[in-house]
C-alpha cells in the first residue's frame, strides 16, 4: 500500500516537472523570436535608409557634397594704435573690403568665364585674374588677393551677385590706417607684407601678414601685431557661407604711446617746409621727445596694400626719403662752442671768468684761422657763447687738447653713447673724433690744427640734431645728462633716470647766461622780438667743401626753469641766423601757446 501511494506520487511529480520545463522552454521561444523580429526591423530599417541614400537621394546628397565647401578662413587681429603722448593716433585702423579668389573651387575652363565677368566689376582685367589664379595653384595658395580696398559700390554689386561668382570671395579686413598722412613717419614706420623667410621663421605669422619694416612699427612689432585667429565655414554652391564649423578668435595687439606731441609734431614739419633738414625738440628734465621732424618725407598709407617692384624701387630713389635726418650726423659747426665751454671749465684749466684775448686771425702750422670780425679783445666765455667769437675758441681748444672735449663730449651724452632710440635706423651716428679714428678715416695723423678746428664744430666732429638738443638740455636743466626716449612708459623707468655731467652749477650758469646773450643781443636775437618768452640759444654755421654752408641752431626755453630745448638744421641754409632760428621760433611758439 505505501509502495503504491509511493509510486503514484513520483510518477505525479515526474509530469509535473516535465510540464514546467516545457513552459519554460515555450517562454526561451517566445524570447527569442522576439528579438530576432526586432534585429529583422532594426537591419531592414538600416538597409532601407542605405536604398534611400544610395539609390533614391544618391544625386542628391552628392551635389550637396560637391556644392558645399569647407573654407578656412584666417581672421586677422586688430593691430594696436600709436598714439601720441595726449592719446592723439599717429596710426590706427579702417574696415577695408578686398576680393578673394579661391582657384581650385572652379575648374580652368571656367575662371575664364568668371574672370571676363568679374573684370568690368573690379576693374581689373580678365588675362591678369587668370594669371593670379594659375600662380596661385602654381604655388599652392589656397586663395588669394586681387583687389585691395574696393569700393563700398564695388563691395555692394558683388555681394547681391554672389550667387554668379563660384570661388569669389568679397573680405572685410581691417587694415592700417595714418590718418596724418606723411606726419613723422619717420618715427611710425610703415608695414610690408610677409616675406616667406619670415613665414619659415616665424610658425605664428600667416600669408599677407602687413609686419612693421620701420620706426615703431617694426621694433613694437611684437607688442603691435596681436595674436591671428581663424575661421573654418562652409559654403555653398552660391558662394554663400551657410555654417561656422568653429572659431579661434584672435587677439588685438596693444596700443603703443609716444612722447611726441601732435601739434608740436605738425608744427616742427610745417616750419621745417620743403627744406631737406631735421628738428628735434625735447623735454629738457625728462628726456622725452616731443618733436622729430625730417625732410624729405614718406606717406606710409602707401605700404598698406603689396605693391610693385618697381613702384617700391622708384620710392627708395626719391631723395632719401626714408632717411630720419634727425639722427644723421652733421658737423655740428659753432654750436659745439656749447662742448668747447664744458671741456674748458669741467677741465679746470678755465674758471667760469677766465679770459682770452681775441683777434682777427691766428696762425697754426703756417694756416690762418679767420675770426668773424676783427676780434672783440679780452672777453669771457658768456660773451665769447653770445657774439660766438672763432678764435677765442681756437685758443681755448689748443690749451685744453682734444682729450679733454671727447671726454666732456661723452659727459653730455655726445657720440651716440646713449642715444639707441628703439633701434631706427640712420645712417650716421654722431663723431667725437679721436687721433685714432683719423688714422683710421684719413690714414694721417692728428695735427694741431684738427684741435683747432674741432674746438669750433668742423673738421672730423658730427653730431646729429638730436644729439645736439640733448646737449642744450643738459646746460637748461642744471647739468644733467638725459636719455632721449620715444616710449612713454620708459619715461620713468631706472635706465631713463638722467644722470651728472660732472659739470658744476657756476660752469653750468656761465653757459646758460651766454646762450641767453646770444638771443638777447647776438648771433640769436631774432628770437627776442617779443612773440616769446626769453630763451637761450646758440647759432651755427657749418662748412661743407664744395657746397652751400650748413645752417644749424640749438636753444632751450623758457630762459629760466627751463622745459624745452630744441636743435634744427637745415641742409645748405647758409648762416644759421637766417635760416635755422626762425624755425626754432615757430616750435617755441606753438609749445608756450600750449603748455605755458
Amino acid at each position: 500500500m505505501v509502495r503504491e501511494f509511493s509510486f503514484a506520487f513520483g510518477l505525479r511529480k515526474i509530469e509535473e516537472n516535465n510540464l514546467s520545463s516545457q513552459k519554460h522552454q515555450s517562454r526561451s521561444i517566445y524570447r527569442a523570436i522576439v528579438l530576432m523580429l526586432l534585429t529583422t526591423t532594426i537591419i531592414g530599417l538600416q538597409v532601407s535608409r542605405l536604398v534611400q541614400l544610395q539609390l533614391i537621394q544618391g544625386q542628391q546628397n552628392r551635389d550637396r557634397a560637391e556644392n558645399n565647401r569647407i573654407r578656412p578662413i584666417p581672421v586677422p587681429s586688430n593691430r594696436g594704435l600709436i598714439l601720441d603722448r595726449n592719446g592723439k593716433a599717429f596710426a590706427s585702423n579702417h574696415l577695408t573690403h578686398s576680393i578673394y579668389l579661391w582657384p581650385k573651387e572652379q575648374p580652368k575652363e571656367q575662371w575664364k568665364i568668371t574672370a571676363a565677368k568679374l573684370s568690368p566689376i573690379i576693374n581689373i582685367p580678365a588675362e591678369k585674374i587668370i594669371k593670379k589664379v594659375e600662380q596661385a595653384i602654381n604655388s599652392g595658395e589656397r586663395d588669394v588677393n586681387i583687389s585691395y580696398e574696393v569700393s563700398r559700390d564695388t563691395f555692394v554689386t558683388l555681394q547681391e551677385r554672389a550667387a554668379e561668382f563660384s570661388g569669389v570671395e568679397v573680405r572685410s579686413e581691417s587694415t592700417r590706417y595714418y590718418p596724418h598722412g606723411q606726419l613723422a613717419s619717420h618715427i611710425i614706420g610703415y608695414l610690408g607684407e610677409v616675406t616667406s623667410e619670415e613665414l619659415e621663421a616665424n610658425p605664428e605669422y600667416q600669408m599677407r601678414m602687413m609686419v612693421g619694416r620701420l620706426g615703431v612699427e617694426a621694433t613694437a612689432n611684437d607688442l603691435l601685431a596681436g595674436k591671428w585667429g581663424k575661421r573654418l565655414i562652409e559654403v555653398n554652391a552660391q558662394n554663400q557661407e551657410i555654417g561656422s564649423l568653429g572659431e579661434i578668435k584672435p587677439q588685438a595687439g596693444k596700443t603703443v604711446k609716444l612722447t611726441l606731441d601732435i601739434d608740436l609734431q605738425k608744427t616742427a614739419e610745417k616750419a621745417l617746409g620743403f627744406r631737406k633738414g631735421a628738428v628735434v625738440a625735447l623735454d629738457v628734465n625728462t628726456g622725452e621727445i616731443l618733436a622729430m621732424a625730417s625732410y624729405p618725407r614718406f606717406n606710409p598709407n602707401v605700404f598698406t596694400k603689396p605693391m610693385s617692384k618697381a613702384k617700391w624701387q622708384n620710392l627708395h630713389s626719391q631723395e632719401q626719403s626714408f632717411l630720419n635726418r634727425s639722427l644723421q650726423g652733421y658737423p655740428p659747426g659753432s654750436t659745439f662752442k656749447i662742448v668747447t665751454s664744458s671741456a674748458a671749465m669741467g677741465s679746470g684749466k678755465f674758471s667760469p671768468y677766465s679770459l682770452v684775448y681775441t683777434s682777427d686771425s691766428i696762425y697754426v702750422g703756417g694756416i690762418s684761422f679767420n675770426e668773424h670780425s676783427g676780434g672783440y679783445g679780452s672777453i669771457g666765455f658768456r660773451s665769447a657763447l653770445a657774439y660766438s667769437s672763432n678764435t677765442f675758441f681756437y685758443r681755448v681748444g689748443m690749451a685744453i687738447g682734444p682729450q679733454e672735449i671727447i671726454k666732456w663730449a661723452h659727459q653730455l651724452g655726445l657720440g651716440g653713447k646713449n642715444l639707441n632710440l628703439l633701434g631706427i635706423p640712420a645712417t650716421y651716428n654722431g663723431l667725437i673724433p679721436t687721433e685714432e679714428d683719423k688714422r683710421r678715416i684719413y690714414n694721417d695723423d692728428w695735427y694741431l690744427g684738427d684741435t683747432v678746428t674741432m674746438a669750433i664744430g668742423q673738421g672730423l666732429v658730427l653730431l646729429t640734431p638730436l644729439e645736439l638738443a640733448a646737449a642744450a638740455a643738459a646746460i637748461a636743466n642744471g647739468g644733467k645728462q638725459i636719455k632721449p626716449h620715444l616710449l612713454a612708459n620708459e619715461t620713468n623707468s631706472p635706465k631713463i633716470k638722467p644722470t651728472p655731467t660732472g659739470l658744476k652749477p657756476e660752469q653750468i650758469k656761465m653757459i646758460r647766461e651766454g646762450m641767453i646773450d646770444a638771443v638777447y643781443y647776438g648771433t640769436a636775437q631774432s628770437l627776442n622780438d617779443g612773440s616769446i618768452p626769453l630763451t637761450g640759444g646758440k647759432t651755427g654755421t657749418s662748412e661743407v667743401i664744395g657746397q652751400r654752408s650748413h645752417s644749424l641752431y640749438v636753444g632751450f626755453g623758457p630762459a629760466y626753469q627751463s622745459t624745452i630745448a630744441i636743435a634744427v638744421i637745415v641742409e645748405n641754409g647758409g648762416y644759421g641766423s637766417v635760416a635755422a632760428a626762425p624755425i626754432a621760433k615757430q616750435v617755441f611758439q606753438t609749445y608756450f601757446s600750449k603748455y605755458n
